[in-house]
């Protein structure tokens, strides 16, 4: 691992423990945890938690993919911000995958493939609406996100992913991205952080095999509807424009949301900070546009 990695890990836990402190389960969500959706159950587990009042009805499914530059999160970092979405009418398969650099590209997206199997699979028993599965991830979530669901609707997928078993005919309804980074580069200055991240993630192929994973490169006229979104100091911020114009080049509804201003700054990923009206106002604003559909 880079010392980029191990200093992250030790930075964002302490910001993450620091944003939830104090906060507790809501009263109108009931849940179930660490459900094995792998082999490996410490690193393949998922929740899932649905609005109280809906007992026994089909919802629709949010599932999401959480952040942490490929090295770093799991589940239980993402628990409150997952339970706020479901207590606005869905139910929330809240999961965590395999973490680089121990385990490297394809496993997060292999991961994130097998808990959309098994969400589809458990449809009837857990009533989730299999019509209706969206996608929410931020950061290296959504960049996985976007890159899953590009590889779910092009016409004829790249050999590098040909053994990759998605399930047939399926495609997300839709999907939210969030502060991510959807075109990547192995060319970096060689003290950029994003660079050492790549690194931990594809190994020694990182500078030939960082397109390959880029987002960009997968969306077609195929390509469902995505809520979009950065903040004002968010450090990806730029990369948001790049796949808001590649969206309208292929005709692809895109609702743009850039969040902050300079009396109210955000930072990265704000939307998880639920003290925060703004975080609170785009969670709500990504659910009404995963209702709308």
């Amino acid at each position: 691992m880079t010392l980029a990695a191990m200093l992250l890990r030790t930075f964002w836990r302490k910001a993450d423990a620091a944003r939830d402190k104090g906060r507790a389960v809501p009263n109108g969500v009931e849940w179930e945890t660490d459900i094995p959706y792998g082999s490996l159950p410490a690193q393949q587990c998922l929740d899932v938690y649905r609005p109280r009042a809906a007992a026994g009805c089909i919802l629709p499914v949010i599932v999401n993919v959480h952040g942490g530059g490929w090295v770093y999160g799991d589940k239980e970092l993402y628990r409150f911000y997952a339970m706020s979405l479901a207590e606005q009418g869905f139910a929330v398969v809240n999961f965590t995958y395999r973490l680089a650099p121990r385990y490297r590209h394809p496993a997060q997206l292999e991961d994130l493939n097998a808990v959309i199997r098994w969400t589809l699979e458990n449809a009837e028993a857990k009533g989730f609406d299999r019509s209706r599965i969206f996608l929410v991830g931020d950061s290296a979530g959504a960049q996985l996100a976007a890159l899953y669901t590009g590889l779910c609707t092009v016409p004829v997928r790249p050999d590098a992913f040909s053994a990759l078993p998605i399930p047939e005919h399926f495609a997300p309804r839709a999907l939210a991205l969030n502060c991510g980074s959807y075109q990547l580069t192995g060319n970096r200055p060689f003290l950029d952080l994003n660079w050492w991240l790549l690194y931990d993630l594809l190994g020694p192929r990182a500078r030939k095999q960082a397109k390959t994973i880029s987002p960009l490169e997968y969306v077609t006229v195929a390509y469902p509807p995505v809520f979009l979104m950065t903040a004002n100091r968010d450090f990806l911020r730029r990369q948001a424009p790049l796949m808001r114009r590649r969206l309208t080049e292929c005709g692809v509804r895109c609702e743009y949301r850039m969040y902050g201003t300079e009396e109210r700054p955000l930072g990265h990923v704000f939307h998880c900070n639920l003290n925060l009206p703004e975080a609170v106002l785009c969670n709500w604003e990504e659910c009404a546009f995963f209702g709308s559909l």
